[in-house]
């Protein structure tokens, strides 16, 4: 069961979509502004492993307030 990350092009809100299965019709609607214009956001992991003792960066996270209460994004070093 996937969640996906919304940002909404009118007010510019972050809302999250809980999708149970492919089959299921959901309308796509922003709960501030109920606007049908957003766009996906990709989030790179909804996870942190660790760090290494070989130092370096180390995992970053960028949060924002969404619909949900709050959205976090982690960026994890290494290949890309």
């Amino acid at each position: 069961m996937p969640i996906y990350e919304f940002k909404c092009l009118k007010c510019e809100d972050f809302f999250e979509l809980l999708v149970m299965n492919d089959s299921e019709q959901v309308e796509l609607r922003c709960p501030k502004c109920e606007s049908e214009s957003f766009e996906r956001v990709l989030s790179s992991t909804n996870y942190a492993m660790g760090t290494g003792g070989s130092g370096g960066g180390g995992v970053t996270s960028q949060t924002r307030k969404c619909s949900s209460g709050s959205c976090t994004t982690y960026d994890i070093p290494g290949p890309g």
